[in-house]
């Protein structure tokens, strides 16, 4: 059936897809407007679906905190390349995944995805856009956390997020001690807030890799397990937050730094997320 040059342009108002597309679509269709939209949302899903084994390294990583900075939420959404991630409706829907996150707190990227605003899913949407652009999409990364005072910080380019819980905070000023903390985490990604939160895993590993290197240096045997836990004890200083030195002033610790702003005051936990 002949389809009018304003039908094509209503079902491209309705979904955004290309004016070619929204064509086969009502073609296919023969002029129905909602076997067309689920025509185009398949052709969403048979994209995604092409493009499952490609990887996502641009994007946009995105925090959002409520009003008395108690909890917070980060995001990461990402696509195949950079033009894509500069695009309107990528960075829309990228802060509807972020909005969506922060109002509902699912507790996985699953459950974010399958949240329902309207006939359709965030999962869908998605599968949709992915149709339209003709890139991969994904919900890479989500995390929530929730504290006396969370400070967020979104480094340059948007491709790296840190959310901080600070304990402690007294009437300091916790935003600029925040901003600093989270600035530390960015630039030297701990593994844990303290040694006490480092995996077991990476304990035993760090200890065989200090008794194998004093093996290799031709220490006595009798000395190879307190050489490794010199070795342990320098990795907790390098890759625990509170022990590393401040980047800004190496005289101080994290610890150190945050007990001069405010006495007590410390991280109880933190979040990072990076795409790339």
């Amino acid at each position: 059936m002949a389809i009018s040059a304003k039908e094509v342009n209503k079902l491209r108002q309705m979904t955004g897809a290309g004016m070619m597309d929204c064509k086969k679509a009502l073609v296919e269709a023969d002029g129905d407007f909602d076997k067309a939209i689920e025509l185009l949302r398949k052709k969403g899903q048979k994209v995604s679906a092409s493009r499952a084994d490609r990887e996502t390294t641009e994007g946009v990583v995105l925090v959002k905190t409520n009003d008395d900075n108690t909890e917070g939420v980060v995001v990461a959404f990402t696509c195949e390349t950079d033009f894509v991630a500069k695009n309107d409706d990528f960075v829309n829907m990228a802060n509807k995944v972020v909005t969506t996150a922060f109002n509902e707190k699912p507790g996985t990227i699953e459950d974010l995805k399958s949240f329902k605003a309207g006939d359709q899913t965030l999962g869908e949407e998605i599968t949709e856009l992915i149709g339209k652009i003709g890139e991969k999409l994904d919900i890479s990364a989500y995390k929530v956390l929730k504290g006396e005072a969370i400070v967020p910080y979104i480094h340059a380019g948007s491709k790296l997020g840190v959310l901080v819980s600070l304990k402690n905070v007294g009437s300091s000023d916790t935003v600029a001690a925040g901003k600093d903390v989270a600035m530390q985490i960015a630039a030297m990604n701990p593994v844990a807030v303290d040694k006490d939160g480092v995996d077991p895993t990476i304990v035993e590993k760090e200890i065989e890799i200090g008794k194998d290197q004093a093996r290799q240096e031709g220490k006595p045997e009798q000395m190879i397990e307190k050489i490794a836990m010199g070795k342990l004890n320098k990795f907790y200083k390098e890759n625990t937050l509170l022990s590393q030195p401040f980047v800004k002033d190496n005289s101080k610790s994290i610890s150190q730094y945050l007990d001069s702003i405010n006495k007590g005051m410390t991280v109880d936990a933190f979040e990072r997320i990076s795409i790339g």
